[in-house]
Parts: structure tokens; C-alpha cells; sequence
């Protein structure tokens, strides 16, 4: 009955919640490699055939030329100039008449022999080509067969449909395999032409015979290439059915009406006694047997199951405690936390317990233990344990009754018992259902029985959904957990009871399957919904900038690698984005199977996506591309490893140049590099040959004008790799000096102090120097002149500068400050003191201060009092522009004795260099923005 065949097929995907995951995972693997074994198998052998000459290139032979010579004329023909045909000279002339080579002799002989043998490499080509063919039709007719006999078995139909595409498949693949030949055979016709018309000279016999040939040979491959086509027309119409017969098989099992009616529960009754009784017999009858007489074996798989138990439940809590344990410590756990411990201490139990259920049943089956109708019960049971553990865990891991700091949503503790009690009611219900369901198919009951029960069962959830409406959970946010809590709001207790009543109405009304799959589905996809939505908000959660470093996992990179915030915010994205395709590659297939789908159709499907994406004409293999990363990232590792090896152990212990060991290093790496990309494409399935048309055009482009773009990009490529500066830094080239902004492929935007942004083409920057002030840190050198006159102390000069600069914080102390006598002038010593800042982009700061400490300082020192200091901030390597285009003098003027005559001296000379001072200092500001320029190293 199909009703029985609903209940089976709902049974087995409860039986197989677990097994046929596993199974997703290995047949992708073998799918993988079977795809490339069809591949090789269904291609033919290739047969390539030298063409024959053309009629003016050789002669055609008829006749066989005597062993002795001229015996017998040769029969053969040669076109003339005038057109007609003239005799062909004997195999031997006289001896005074002229002789024709021995090539042209042995030409058509090699032509024919030629011909031949591709004859022969075309026949065997076609006959395995038909052999093909022939294999696939009977496949086919024997799939055929087969999916008549299991029209109702959904099951059997997904891998059948399977089979039925990959003999489509295969059928395809030899049909295309027949194309090379026929273009082939075509381009060979065109260049014998038409045969010759009345009235003109006769074509040699060889090229007749060829053309004959070849006519036949095409007429063959298009005959295969029908029959190609018509079992590939029959393959689709059976694929197509078998999709068909499938929907019209779920659809009727669904919406199968059942008359409910007293009687239907009178004879329940009765079956209920009856599979009690056949129940307890055949289990007591199944351990009296296995105690008498497989008493060892039980022993044993009852051990290794145990045993078993205790490795994952100890590995688990070993390897994941901080993920699966609430931290009591603490008092307040982010959401971020929260959402991590939810979905981890639900996974990773479900995933122990199943594989100890899957371990028990494999070592009970192993040892012989279980009977025929013993086996699919303790699979039932042990499937639907799985299920009502990953179900009741998660609830309890969301609403978290006992601790309400871990509470996923804000409901009250109250209500979240309440809630947890339902879930559990309605996840101990369906699961008895299935597993009563289980035990009836195993002994043979009545269908009846098996109806009666999912009526049951569908009833007792519609009324806990209804009672669920009336609960009081919802919190307020200023509420506390421990409040008493508040109704749903209105359109989710009406959304509940009217579920709740639509199960009823369905089982009422006869339709028990639709409702008992509804049912089913409000429980089990619910639930796989929910693990999906925190499994997402966790990877979302994970990849958010700064939120991988609060981690165990941040904590340790961070610790152990020394990682910064940018390299832990990147793995931190790489996390987010795994547990995104671990939970989209995990619980999606677990939905299709609970709405009907079969492992065959996923494992079709995954197969598919990997390997033949079609956009257009276009076919993407999503496998080759990853095999491609794979081996570009395995050459780059080895790459860099051979650069490190090389360099510390030949050309270190060498002691070669450093100059020559950067060289031989960065050609290592390029050269790597580029193996690693060619055999990474070459893995991926991009033809290497389509590149060289590309390096054509880029080649013909450049020839036509395209060098200072070409120049350029490349010139990116190289600044790109290099990096002798990147963004941020404060570079000098020529007389632009800023900041890098943007390095593109093209142009680098650089941003001046004055904030313009300049274009620079890459070539300049790789052509000409280039100054980096921030290339491998910030450290900088800044340099102040300080000008005195003669009277002055000079050690006394230089110890003030150095306690000046030692005093100032943004000055290191390692590089220590350090001051130089560096000039004589005419009135006047010069001073120099060298500083080193952390932050070469503070230094003008450091250095205005220090000038105004300087001057405050020589002034309350009475040096060179009563005149006043100049102080001016040159480079080293101008010294001699200090003496050359000096500023105002700092000294005592000549004959000045007292304070009061130097006082007054003072003011004179300052009142008459005062409309100096001003164009001085413009002179003296461009000349520093000069220097600024021309020496990069300051």
C-alpha cells in the first residue's frame, strides 16, 4: 500500500539521520574519482592519418612494378601541361634514355601504404566507438527494466536516476569523441575537391579510392553519431520519468486519505496485543540465543561500545571544554560568547553520541549479535536517541533554564522551563512514534496499527502546540530573568494554536501522513533551522573586527605567534567564513533528506557543483580550482623553503656577497613563483595554450603603441611584490615628496603636504630614486644649528645642547642625542645637534621645541648676552651653504667693553638687521624645504 511505503520512507530517513550524513562525505570523495575514470574510459582512441598526397604532387600506381625491371611496362598515369595523360616510363629505361628517381617511384607506394594504415586506425576507432554505444544501450535497457520493478521504492528510483545519468553522460562523451574525426574527414575532402566533371581529365585511382573512403568513413561516424543521439534522447526520457515517478510517489503518500473510523481503532487494538506478545517473544527468544551461544561476542561488542562512549566523552570534554562548558567565573558573558558556547556544546556532544551509536550498531553487527528482525529495531532506536538528544540539547543550550547569564533569548527562567518541558514532550512523542512504527514494519504487523499510532501522535502535538500558545515567557527589557513573564504577543500565540489545530483537522480528516510529516518537520527542520541561524550569528560574530583577539583561540595566536590586531582580525574573517561552509555543508544536506530527498540525489548534485558549473559555454570545476590553490600554495611553500634553505646553508657557508645572495635569493622566488602559477592553472584545467594567444595580443598591442602602459602595469606588478614603499609612507622622489595614498597598477596617488594629490606613473618610481623616510620604521634624524660667538664656552655649548635634548621626551635615548662643533666662521662658532625621534613625522615639532628651549635657556645662561642667538635647522651635508648664505650673526660686536655698550650695540644692530631678518628667514625656509628634498636620509 503506498501508505505503507510513506511510513517506510519516513522511518528509513529517521534510521539513516546520521549514517547517510556520513555517507554524503565518503561518496563525494569516490564520486570524485569515478568521474575521472568514466572520463578516461569514455575517451576513444584517437587515430590520426597522414593525408595523401595531392594528384600533382605524386602519381598514382595500379600495377605492381617485376622484380627485374622492364619485363612489364608500368600501367601508371601523369597529367601533362596540355592536359592529357601521358604514359608512365618504364620501371627500367635503356641505357642512353633518362631514368626516373627511385622516390618517385616509391611515392605512391608510401601514399598507399599511408592510407592503409589509416584505414585501419579509423575501423578500430569506429568499432570501439560502436562497442560503446552497444554497452550503453543494454546498460540502459537493463536501468529501464529495473526502475519498473522499484516504481515505488523512492529509494532505489534516486540511485537509479544516478545510474541513468551517468550513462547519459557517458553516451555524450563518445559521441563527442567522434567530432576530431569528422572534421578531420571533412578538411580531407575539401582539399581532394569535387570529382571531375564530363569532359574533363580523369582523376588518379588513389585519390578516388581515398575520396570513397572517406565518404564511407563519414557516413559510419554519423550513423554512430545517430544512435548516439537517440540513446541519449532515451536516457533523458527515462531520467525525466524516474523525477516524475518520484513526485507523483511523495505527493500520493502524502496526501493519501485514510477513512478514520472506530473500527480502524478496534482493529488497532487488537494488533497492538498481538505485536506485544510477537515483541516480547522474539526479543526473549533473540537474548536466550545470544546468551547461550554468542555470549562472547556480546561481551565484546558491548566492551568496545562502552569503551567507545568513554573515548568520545572524554576526548570531548578534553579538546573542547572551553567550548562547551559554561565559565561560572563569568559574571557577565558577551553574546559573542554566549552564541560560541550554544553552538559548539550542541554540536559536539551530537556528534559523539552519534558516532558512538554508529560504533555500537557497526560492532553488534560485526560480531554477529543481531538477527534479521532484531537488527532494523535496535537501528531505529538508536537513530531516534540521536535525534532526541541533538533536539534536547539544543533547546537546553538556547533557553539555558539553569543559568540565565548563558540565555540566547530574553524569556523568563519560568518560562524557559516551561519551554523546555514542551520541546521535550513533543521531541519523547514523535520519537516513540517512529520507533513504534519501526517495530511494527520489523514483525510484520498490520499497516493499520502503524496509522493508528502517527493518529496518536499527531494529535498529542497539535494539543502541546495549542497549550504552548497559553505559556507567559516574553521578558520586557528593563525586567529581570527571575520576573514572572508576560503572554507571547498576540500573532505568535495565534500562529501556534492554529498549527496546533491544522495537525488535528489533517489527522481528523484521514490525511494522517501529511500530518505526521508536518509534524515531523516542526520538530526536526525547526530545530536543524535553529542550529543553522546560530551557527551563522557565530560566524558573524566571530569575523567582526576586535572580536577574535577576546577568544581562547585569539588568545593563543596572539601568545604564541606574536600575532598582531590586523593578523588576528584575518584569521578572525577566515574562522567566520569557515563556520559558515561548515554549517551551510552540514545541516543543509540534514533538511533535504528530512523533505524526501535521498543521499543518491545529494551526492548527484555535489558532484555536479564541483565539477561541470556551466555558465554558457563556459564549464567551471570548482575542484580543479581548489586542486589549483592547493598546488600553487604547495609550490609557494616549497619555494620560499628552498630560498631559506639556499641562503643559510650554501651561500651563507660560502660567504658570498650580500648584494649576490639577495639577487640569487629574489630569482629563486620568482622563478618558483611562476612554476607554482603554471602548474596550479594546469591543475585547475585552464589550457596553457589559450594563454600564448593572450601574450600575442598583449605583444602586438605593445608593438602598436601600448609600451607606457605596459611599462607601467608591469612597473606596478613590481612595486606591488617588492614593496620598497607602500601606503602611509613619507616618500621623495625628484620634487615630489607626501604621502603614498593608493599604489595601483598603473599609478601611484601620492598626497603632498600641501594636500595635492599627484598621479605618478609606476615606471618613474621604478626608474628613478626614490627616498622612503618610513621604510622599515619611522626612526628619523633631525639636525639643529646653533650659532655663537667666540666669547662663549664651546664644551660648555655642547654640554647644554646635550642636557637640552636628553630632557625633551619625544627624543630617544637609544640612538643617544649627540652635538657637533662642525664650523669656524668669521665671527661666530657653529654647533650641530643631532636627534633621533621615534616618529620621523613629528620631528618638526621636537625641533621647534628645542629651539625654543635653546634660546631660553642660552638667554637665562648670559651666553653671548645681550645679543641674541639664531638658531637654524640645516642639513649636515650643507654646511658650506651655513657659510655661504649664513644668517644674521650671533656675536659681540668689536669694541663693545661694557654691558651697557654692548647693550646698545645691540639694539643698533638689531634695529638695522631687522628688514633682513624677515627676508633671511623666507631664504633661509626655502632653502630647508631644498634640503628636505635632496637628501632623503636626513
Amino acid at each position: 500500500m503506498p501508505y505503507r511505503d510513506e511510513v517506510g520512507l519516513l522511518r528509513v530517513l529517521k534510521l539513516r539521520f546520521v549514517g547517510k550524513l556520513l555517507a554524503v562525505s565518503v561518496c563525494l570523495l569516490s564520486l570524485a574519482g569515478a568521474g575521472a575514470v568514466v572520463a578516461q574510459t569514455a575517451k576513444p582512441a584517437q587515430t590520426t592519418t597522414q593525408p595523401a598526397q595531392t594528384p600533382a604532387q605524386a602519381p598514382a600506381q595500379t600495377g605492381d612494378q617485376p622484380a627485374q625491371g622492364g619485363a612489364q611496362p608500368a600501367q601508371n598515369t601523369q597529367p601533362a601541361s596540355d592536359g592529357k595523360a601521358q604514359p608512365a616510363p618504364n620501371a627500367q629505361q635503356p641505357a642512353g634514355g633518362a631514368t626516373q628517381p627511385a622516390q618517385n617511384a616509391a611515392a605512391p607506394t608510401q601514399n598507399a601504404a599511408q592510407a592503409n594504415d589509416a584505414t585501419i586506425a579509423a575501423d578500430a576507432g569506429q568499432s570501439q566507438t560502436a562497442e560503446q554505444l552497444a554497452t550503453a544501450g543494454k546498460e540502459l535497457q537493463r536501468l529501464k527494466d529495473l526502475v519498473g520493478k522499484a516504481s515505488d521504492d523512492d529509494i532505489a528510483l534516486a540511485e537509479l536516476k544516478v545510474q541513468v545519468d551517468a550513462v547519459a553522460k557517458q553516451i555524450i562523451s563518445t559521441s563527442i569523441a567522434t567530432r576530431p574525426r569528422l572534421d578531420e574527414i571533412k578538411a580531407r575532402l575539401t582539399e581532394l575537391g569535387d570529382p571531375p566533371g564530363e569532359g574533363q581529365p580523369p582523376e588518379a585511382d588513389i585519390v578516388t579510392s581515398e575520396r570513397k573512403r572517406l565518404l564511407a568513413e563519414r557516413g559510419e561516424i554519423n550513423a554512430l553519431t545517430g544512435e548516439a543521439e537517440s540513446l541519449s534522447v532515451q536516457a533523458t526520457k527515462l531520467s525525466n520519468g524516474i523525477t516524475a515517478t518520484r513526485r507523483a510517489l511523495f505527493s500520493n503518500t502524502l496526501l493519501k486519505n485514510t477513512d478514520v473510523s472506530f473500527e480502524m481503532f478496534d482493529e488497532a487494538l487488537s494488533a497492538t496485543i498481538n505485536e506485544t506478545k510477537v515483541l516480547s517473544r522474539s526479543t526473549t527468544s533473540w537474548l536466550t540465543f545470544v546468551w547461550n551461544y554468542k555470549r562472547i561476542p556480546l561481551l565484546t561488542a558491548l566492551f568496545l561500545s562502552i569503551c567507545a562512549a568513554l573515548i568520545f566523552l572524554v576526548g570531548s570534554n578534553r579538546l573542547f571544554s572551553p567550548y562547551i562548558h559554561h565559565d561560572k567565573s563569568d559574571e557577565e558573558p558577551s553574546y559573542f560568547r554566549r552564541l560560541s558556547v550554544a553552538f559548539w556544546s550542541t554540536l559536539i556532544p551530537t556528534l559523539s553520541t552519534a558516532a558512538f551509536a554508529v560504533s555500537s550498531f557497526l560492532f553488534l553487527r560485526s560480531f554477529n549479535v543481531l538477527r534479521s528482525d532484531i537488527t532494523p529495531i535496535i537501528a531505529i532506536a538508536l537513530a531516534v536517541t540521536v535525534v532526541g538528544f541533538f533536539v534536547t540539547t539544543l533547546a537546553n543550550a538556547v533557553l539555558s533554564p539553569k543559568d540565565s547569564r548563558w540565555r540566547l533569548v530574553r524569556v523568563s527562567d519560568r518560562g524557559a522551563n516551561v519551554l523546555l518541558i514542551t520541546i521535550f514532550a513533543m521531541v519523547l512523542v514523535n520519537g516513540l512514534d517512529y520507533l513504534f512504527g519501526g517495530i511494527s514494519e520489523a514483525l510484520g504487523s498490520p499497516v493499520v496499527l502503524t496509522v493508528v499510532k502517527s493518529f496518536i501522535a499527531s494529535v498529542v502535538i497539535g494539543l502541546i502546540i495549542i497549550a504552548s500558545a497559553w505559556i507567559k515567557p516574553t521578558l520586557k527589557r528593563d525586567e529581570p530573568f527571575d520576573a514572572p513573564g508576560r503572554p507571547w504577543p498576540r500573532i505568535v500565540s495565534i500562529g501556534l494554536m492554529l498549527t496546533g489545530a491544522a495537525l488535528i483537522i489533517a489527522a481528523a480528516t484521514g490525511y494522517v501522513g501529511l500530518s505526521r510529516f508536518i509534524a515531523t518537520q516542526i520538530i526536526i527542520t525547526g530545530a536543524i533551522l535553529v542550529m543553522m541561524y546560530i551557527g551563522f550569528l557565530t560566524g558573524k560574530a566571530v569575523s567582526r573586527q576586535g572580536a577574535f583577539a577576546e577568544t581562547a583561540a585569539g588568545r593563543y595566536l596572539e601568545r604564541r605567534h606574536k600575532l598582531e590586531q590586523v593578523g588576528l582580525d584575518q584569521v578572525g574573517l577566515a574562522a567566520g567564513l569557515s563556520i559558515y561552509a561548515l554549517v551551510a555543508l552540514f545541516f543543509i544536506p540534514l533538511i533535504l533528506l528530512q523533505w524526501g530527498f535521498q543521499v543518491a540525489d545529494i551526492e548527484s548534485w555535489t558532484y555536479r557543483a564541483i565539477t561541470e558549473i556551466k555558465i554558457g559555454t563556459i564549464t567551471i570545476s570548482l575542484m580543479g580550482i581548489m586542486a589549483g590553490i592547493l598546488f600553487f600554495a604547495l609550490g609557494y611553500v616549497v619555494t620560499r623553503w628552498v630560498q631559506r634553505w639556499i641562503d643559510g646553508n650554501i651561500m651563507a657557508r660560502s660567504r658570498v656577497d650580500a648584494g649576490v645572495r639577495n639577487s640569487i635569493r629574489t630569482g629563486i622566488g620568482y622563478v618558483g613563483v611562476g612554476l607554482a602559477c603554471l602548474i596550479g592553472l594546469s591543475a585547475a584545467g585552464i589550457d596553457l595554450s589559450n594563454l600564448a594567444l593572450v601574450a600575442g595580443a598583449l605583444s602586438l598591442g605593445v608593438g602598436f603603441g601600448l609600451q607606457n602602459i605596459v611599462s607601467n602595469f608591469v612597473s606596478g606588478l613590481i612595486l606591488l611584490v617588492e614593496r620598497p614603499f607602500k601606503v602611509g609612507d613619507w616618500i621623495v622622489s625628484g620634487t615630489t615628496e607626501g604621502f603614498v595614498k593608493r599604489i595601483s597598477v598603473r599609478a601611484t596617488e601620492i598626497e603632498t603636504f600641501q594636500h595635492q594629490s599627484i598621479m605618478m606613473p609606476n615606471s618613474l618610481l621604478i626608474n628613478a630614486s626614490v627616498g622612503n623616510w618610513t621604510h622599515r620604521n619611522k626612526l628619523g634624524r633631525s639636525e639643529i644649528a646653533v650659532t655663537v660667538t667666540y666669547a662663549s664656552e664651546p664644551r660648555r655649548i655642547m654640554d647644554l645642547l646635550a642636557e637640552i635634548a636628553g630632557a625633551h621626551p619625544m627624543v630617544l635615548k637609544n640612538p643617544s642625542p649627540t652635538v657637533g662643533f662642525t664650523a669656524f666662521g668669521e665671527d661666530r662658532m657653529t654647533f650641530e645637534l643631532r636627534i633621533y625621534v621615534a616618529d620621523v613625522l613629528t620631528g618638526g615639532g621636537v625641533r621647534n621645541d628645542l629651539r625654543v628651549t635653546i634660546y631660553e635657556r642660552f638667554r637665562d645662561e648670559g651666553i653671548g648676552a645681550p645679543f641674541p642667538v639664531k638658531i637654524e635647522d640645516v642639513p649636515v651635508e650643507n654646511q658650506t651653504g651655513i657659510e655661504s648664505h649664513e644668517p644674521e650673526t650671533v656675536g659681540e660686536p668689536k669694541g663693545a667693553t661694557s654691558a651697557d655698550e654692548r647693550a646698545a650695540a645691540s639694539k643698533k644692530e638689531a634695529a638695522s638687521a631687522a628688514p633682513l631678518d624677515e627676508e633671511n628667514e623666507q631664504e633661509g625656509g626655502k632653502r630647508r624645504a631644498s634640503s628636505r628634498r635632496s637628501n632623503p636620509n636626513r
